[in-house]
């Protein structure tokens, strides 16, 4: 039998040990593009989950640690594999909803309840991934569970089985043998069940590389609100960060997405802008010396301003009482507001340009996030109780956003619907199809059906080398994406945009209108370079728009419809 404190210590070690193995469970990405990675998703994931647990005492039951850990994975779950997780976390709360300790037996059928939990939430479960090695986790868990070993042995028992499945997904997913990798969702719940294992079976927490030497977030949270400590749960990190680079002072090769996954690593509401003389950063963190460290490395800094958030809230909170006013009405972060109206909007996007599109086109609010910056459902929970309508539509406009989005529904104090819009174009077709006449049900199925009539293509470059789908792909070339799939591998982003957009023109039935969209580090000439080059080719026939977006990541966003 184990207790709630070595139950509340495990989780952490699992934590920290995936936190220490993001870059390795991120390298596992088979498709080259940027995105949000799998390794990072699943330690912000946890990693919200550890935050909550460091707070509690060590006299917390197993109930109490499996409730907490659960309902933090369930607000902080980023991309796919941190919701899968958090659904596997949910079903064990389940499983030890009445137990102050926890016994093999509890254990095995907690899991599996987890597991259960996982495959029901999946619309299309796909075998070789993290269900897979999960369900080996849990069928190896019942299977010794009244066998006459330690505890610590018993979890020792289902990490290899839980490896040995992982060994074995190649076998079931082509595109993984051919890459010559395991799944990465797969990889990084065996290294947080590892983690979880160092603590039970050798008493060992696996220490986060990226904390050592810090005051544990529990002193740190005693010492800053010994007065009011509730006040601190409004904010995660402490610190607001900023700080400009000057790219002449810059180091060469080095890319400021890298320095983007790194600052989302330690903290969060991530900016980085790259402009043509600087590098603006932005970011949320319990470490600004080290974002600092790290942003050295690209050049040297100026403009520097860091601020305690907490201080900032304690005062404003302060204020407001002393003047009568509440919290909510003070206008603090996930205050919701009065629903004054039927309907509204939260769309998931980033760049200003694209931003405005949405606002333009009646969007509330918007949740910074899309590829390589997956946001948590909180920020979409936020953002869903800061729009004043008794209905609120969500437009995730990315694949590994949508899993996310729809944890949000069973949580917000308003009815919401998630359109499962996979790309900007999409969402942007989306908002032109609301009827503000109609009802909510009848505009759920217009918006969803108007998303089937664009087509969508994005110009990117590859994050790694790869042989990805027959194409032998080296890293920072231009990578041409068609609805979703790698259509061909360019060298010049500009020429593989005119081709791209072409090749939508003529696969779109009754194609007359296209709208190129450029992002940072594309010039407006360079996107009417484009725009002309369709011009050309077909005349009247096919009317073509560009648009600033921003984007980060995307050189190009391309709709035809």
């Amino acid at each position: 039998m184990i207790n709630g404190k070595i139950l509340r210590d495990a989780i952490i070690s699992g934590a920290n040990n995936i936190e220490n193995n993001r870059q390795l469970v991120d390298s596992l990405n088979v498709f080259p593009v940027p995105d949000g990675d799998t390794g990072t998703n699943m330690s912000m994931t946890i990693g919200s989950a550890k935050r909550e647990l460091e707070l509690l005492s060590d006299n917390a039951s197993v109930k109490e640690v499996s409730k907490v850990t659960a309902s933090a994975l369930l607000r902080g779950a980023r991309g796919n594999s941190g919701v899968i997780l958090s659904l596997l976390f949910r079903g064990i709360s389940k499983g030890l909803n009445s137990s102050e300790k926890m016994s093999k037996k509890d254990f095995a059928n907690a899991l599996t309840m987890g597991v259960e939990s996982a495959y029901k939430a999946v619309m299309k479960p796909t075998e070789g991934t993290i269900l897979t090695v999960s369900k080996a986790a849990a069928q190896k868990a019942v299977e010794i569970a009244e066998d006459d070993i330690s505890m610590g042995s018993f979890f020792d028992e289902i990490c290899k089985a839980a490896e040995d499945m992982l060994n074995r997904t190649p076998e079931m997913l082509p595109v993984l043998k051919k890459a010559g990798v395991v799944d990465s969702g797969a990889k990084g719940f065996l290294v947080i069940l590892q983690g979880m294992t160092a603590l039970i079976k050798d008493g060992v927490m696996i220490s986060s590389k990226t904390e050592e030497g810090r005051e544990t977030v529990k002193e740190k949270l005693k010492s800053a609100f010994s007065d009011d400590e509730g006040l601190s749960k409004e904010i995660t990190f402490t610190y607001c960060t900023e700080f400009i680079i000057l790219k002449q002072q810059a180091k060469e090769g080095k890319s400021p997405l890298s320095l983007r996954a790194y600052l989302e690593s330690i903290g969060d509401s991530v900016v980085v802008v790259d402009d043509e003389d600087i590098i603006k950063c932005h970011v949320h963190t319990d470490n600004p010396g080290r974002a600092m460290e790290e942003a050295l490395t690209f050049g040297q800094l100026t403009k520097i301003k860091i601020e305690n958030m907490r201080e900032q809230f304690k005062n404003e909170v302060e204020s407001a009482r002393a003047s009568g006013r509440s919290e909510e009405k003070a206008g603090f972060k996930y205050a919701p507001v009065e629903k004054d109206r039927k309907y509204g909007f939260v769309s998931v996007c980033a760049g200003d340009g694209i931003a405005a599109l949405f606002k333009d086109l009646g969007v509330d609010n918007i949740v910074s996030g899309g590829q390589t910056m997956n946001p948590s459902t909180d920020d979409i929970l936020a953002a869903v109780h800061a729009t004043p309508a008794e209905t609120v539509f969500v437009l995730p406009n990315n694949k590994n956003i949508i899993m996310a989005a729809e944890q949000a529904v069973n949580l917000a104090d308003r009815k919401v619907f998630v359109l499962h819009t996979k790309t900007i174009p999409q969402g942007l077709t989306a908002m032109l199809s609301f009827d503000e006449n109609a009802d909510e049900d009848f505009n759920f199925i217009e918006m969803t059906k108007s998303t089937e009539r664009v087509a969508t293509g994005q110009i990117t470059f590859a994050a790694r080398d790869s042989d990805f789908d027959g194409h032998k792909i080296k890293k920072d070339e231009i990578l041409a994406i068609e609805n979703g799939k790698l259509s061909f591998v360019d060298k010049d982003a500009v020429k593989a945009a005119s081709r791209l957009a072409r090749l939508l023109v003529k696969k779109t039935s009754d194609c007359s209108f296209v709208t190129i969209i450029y992002g940072e580090g594309v010039t407006e000439n360079q996107a009417e370079e484009v725009a002309e080059s369709l011009r050309a080719k077909y005349k009247d026939d096919v009317e073509v728009a560009v648009v600033f977006g921003g984007q980060p990541v995307y050189h190009f966003i391309i709709s035809a419809e």
